[in-house]
């Protein structure tokens, strides 16, 4: 687990080089700008007005207790495809050819409470180059203990329940991100198994300084500015939370955590014995994938399958770019994972916890 990891298996690299050749074609044919276009900038209008406006009517004061509240989980929701429909894109380069117009979106991240550097880290080198390998892609490792989602990881006696209570955890992840993961994740000599890079020193002050202005935002000015009581507003932001956590981390886990894919680990050289791309397409799922309404919502993310081989293009082009990916697939012989509903997804999900949780019973 401490050597270097490497993908090899050149015969199969082919499929990446076919696929990402007609890739090309298709642009170049439909004269087509990788990024943005206008129905993208038109959904990044509509949720950016969305969370102004519910951040708006939750600071006027001007609603009862139980608007009050659900108004903080509709800031929740919006926080989430805010963070689907607009800082995913831009943190990895795909909404814009212009990477100042991808650095002025990718801080929006801090403002769901999620520092876009630690992010940069995690997500985009660590996750999407070792994506379910047990001990590297930290991703999958959503409760340490709690929550089983391999083979690879340690058995407890509570795991056997955990088909029960995962679901309700996952509604933790974005409050983990403002409280404690991204302070760890940033001081930790090491991602899984991969050494963290020599942090810039702005981005020291980055850290510190967005955070504190999350909770001025966030904590401060509604204790201050709200005649509320501290247990409303407790209510209130663990509502917000638990919806955005809720949300962000379920998308995650219906594309990497259903039956159908695989948590590859190397040989003891350290050797994959398979290409990236494969690799890609054995550990990843799209679910719902013909639902306009998921489509909108999850930021592409419901196709993952293209999001994984081409994360530098914007997710407003994943429907076309299916097209292409699934047939080449099937041309190479390499399986292309789907689930058509989110009921489907979830209810896969469901049963690989069930699996994994009744495997650590057995144990």
């Amino acid at each position: 687990m401490t050597k270097p990891l490497k993908f090899t298996n050149a015969n199969r690299s082919t499929f990446f080089a076919t696929v990402r050749q007609r890739v090309d074609v298709y642009f170049q044919s439909q004269q087509l700008s990788r990024h943005a276009n206008g129905a993208m900038w038109t959904k990044t209008i509509f949720f950016l007005t969305a969370f102004v406006g519910t951040y708006a009517l939750i600071m006027s004061g001007q609603f009862g207790p139980w608007v009050m509240l659900g108004l903080s989980g509709l800031l929740g929701a919006c926080c989430a495809f805010i963070g689907f429909n607009i800082c995913h894109d831009a943190l990895h380069g795909a909404f814009s050819a212009n990477k100042h117009v991808n650095k002025v979106f990718s801080l929006l991240f801090n403002l769901i409470g999620a520092n876009p550097y630690v992010w940069s880290i995690t997500h985009n080198i660590v996750h999407h180059t070792y994506t379910n390998i047990p001990g590297h892609d930290e991703d999958i490792e959503v409760a340490p203990g709690l929550i089983r989602l391999s083979e690879e990881e340690p058995v407890r006696p509570w795991q056997r329940f955990q088909h029960l209570y995962a679901f309700p955890l996952y509604g933790l992840a974005s409050l983990s991100w403002v409280v404690r993961k991204d302070y760890i994740k940033f001081f930790k000599s090491k991602i899984g198994q991969h050494p963290t890079p020599r942090h810039p020193r702005k981005e020291y002050f980055n850290l510190f300084a967005y955070k504190a202005l999350y909770y001025v935002l966030f904590i401060v000015l509604p204790l201050v500015l709200l005649d509320i009581t501290w247990w409303q507003f407790l209510l209130g932001f663990l509502t917000l939370h638990l919806v955005e956590g809720f949300v962000l981390g379920l998308v995650f886990q219906l594309a990497h955590v259903v039956e159908g894919t695989s948590f590859p680990s190397p040989d003891e050289t350290g050797d994959m014995q398979e290409a990236w791309a494969e690799h890609q397409l054995r550990t990843t799922a799209n679910f719902a994938p013909r639902s306009a309404l998921a489509s909108f919502l999850c930021g592409g993310l419901n196709r993952q399958i293209e999001h994984h081989l081409f994360p530098r293009i914007c997710h407003i082009h994943y429907p076309a770019l299916a097209v292409i990916v699934q047939q080449t697939a099937h041309e190479f012989g390499l399986p292309y994972l789907e689930n058509r509903s989110f009921l489907t997804a979830l209810r896969s999900h469901y049963r690989m916890l069930h699996q994994f949780g009744q495997a650590a019973a057995a144990a």
